[in-house]
């Protein structure tokens, strides 16, 4: 267990907002939303439950003054993945959003990016092991 940072907490929270409300938006206006951006409905949409259930983890943890490293490390290691994956889903070409969409896909890589950055700079800054 560590004693997290008022940063780490901060980046947690922020990140689960954001991953919260595009969860609520892939998920109860998937049509509309694949329409918009010109990306497959199934994708948003898994997307969306995943999201779900990852808010619910990274709002939990970033709820805690102290908690477990490990789950920490695996949301930080996750948003770089989630970045680096979203840059690959563009370029190769499985999918075919519009402009629209290109745009939003590249945002959220960003975000995710900052995210993970963010999460990472308030772990390093963290406290060591807490007792418990």
């Amino acid at each position: 267990m560590i004693h997290s940072s008022q940063l780490l907490r901060r980046a947690l929270l922020a990140d689960a907002v954001f991953s919260g409300v595009s969860a609520i938006a892939m998920v109860l206006d998937t049509g509309a939303l694949a329409s918009l951006l010109g990306l497959p409905e199934a994708l948003l949409r898994e997307t969306g439950l995943f999201l779900i259930a990852y808010t619910a983890l990274v709002g939990w943890l970033g709820a805690r003054t102290s908690l477990p490293k490990g789950p920490v490390i695996l949301v930080v290691a996750g948003n770089a993945a989630w970045t680096l994956a979203s840059i690959a889903l563009l370029l190769s070409g499985a999918v075919s959003p519009n402009l629209v969409g290109t745009i939003v896909i590249l945002a959220q890589a960003i975000a995710t990016g900052v995210f993970a950055e963010l999460q990472y700079m308030g772990l390093r800054k963290s406290e060591g092991v807490v007792t418990a």
